[in-house]
């Protein structure tokens, strides 16, 4: 009877320390997990949105597809740049950023159809395009104010865009 009183007790402790090292296996398997995703979490957040490189987004407007020349034509970029001083640099700054981000190296970070869409139509970017969105938010619900462009205006501020790097 007492040898059959040790087995007992052995396989009851040789259970509970079993599982407590399964228990302790899976709270550090948890542990890892939280580490990764905490990881990912602060690696999303610590890229702005202005810093954010997105060159799939088209954005969401009228331009669906824009095909730009390899050389720049000169003309616009002067029409382009007179419109942008004058409708645009009141929140944008070249070379800075002020109430709106600077348009400096633009287009190594967004689509032309992006750009387009947001000169366009900024009221429907900031409702509906997330990165649009984020970017409200990180210059303080400052919206983009719809200057009412026509679509060679818009085109014309693009080219401008190219020349600024």
């Amino acid at each position: 009877m007492k040898s059959a009183i040790k087995y007992l007790f052995l396989i009851i402790t040789f259970l509970i320390v079993s599982c407590g090292v399964y228990e302790e296996e899976e709270k550090n398997k948890i542990k890892l997990k939280n580490k990764k995703t905490e990881k990912t979490i602060k690696s999303t957040l610590t890229t702005k949105p202005s810093e954010t490189i997105d060159l799939t987004n088209k954005g969401i407007g009228p331009i669906k597809s824009i095909t730009l020349p390899a050389e720049i034509n000169q003309q616009m970029v002067a029409e382009g740049e007179a419109v942008f001083k004058r409708l645009c640099s009141a929140c944008h700054r070249v070379g800075k950023k002020f109430i709106g981000p600077a348009p400096n190296g633009l287009l190594k970070k967004r689509t032309p159809e992006w750009i387009m869409n947001m000169l366009l139509d900024p009221e429907g970017m900031a409702k509906n395009d997330p990165l649009a969105i984020s970017l409200l938010k990180e210059y303080n619900g400052s919206p983009m104010v719809n200057q009412n462009l026509t679509e060679n205006q818009a085109r014309a501020i693009l080219e401008y865009f190219r020349t600024l790097e």
